[in-house]
């Protein structure tokens, strides 16, 4: 079985007590995770801020305590990892890789989950919103 692995974020911006997440519409049709594959010698972090950066123009600053693993079988013969940090945004200014990337949504946890194509994405998305719901419980 050959294997994959890819990284990416939960990519989340903050102001004024509101807080949303970025979606990706993919031009394959789906809505996902910011998220791409490893490249050479690349880090984790490295190849989720290249992704990033790629796939929306973002400049994002990673959140500690925060590393979310799904597994899954892509097409047969196939076996991906993708690895999950958080991730917060300075701007909601994004621009979409052609590419790939058919459009870029801003939207709030509850839409944000509904409109996740894939149960393992709208899982990442619900562990990374308690984390930062508990930090700000905790103040």
């Amino acid at each position: 079985m050959k294997r994959e692995k890819s990284c990416g974020a939960v990519i989340y911006y903050e102001a004024g007590g509101r807080r949303v997440y970025l979606i990706e519409r993919m031009r394959q049709g789906h809505l996902s995770l910011c998220k791409g594959h490893v490249e050479r010698n690349e880090t984790e972090r490295e190849t989720a801020l290249r992704e990033i950066r790629e796939e929306t123009a973002l400049t994002v600053e990673f959140r500690d305590g925060f590393r979310e693993t799904t597994e899954y079988s892509p097409r047969p013969g196939r076996w991906k990892t993708v690895v999950f940090f958080l991730a917060r945004a300075d701007s909601l200014d994004v621009l979409p890789q052609p590419e790939e990337v058919a459009e870029l949504l801003w939207l709030p946890f509850g839409e944000a989950a509904d409109a996740l194509t894939f149960e393992s994405d709208r899982e990442v998305l619900r562990r990374a919103e308690a984390l930062l719901a508990e930090r700000e419980r905790k103040g």
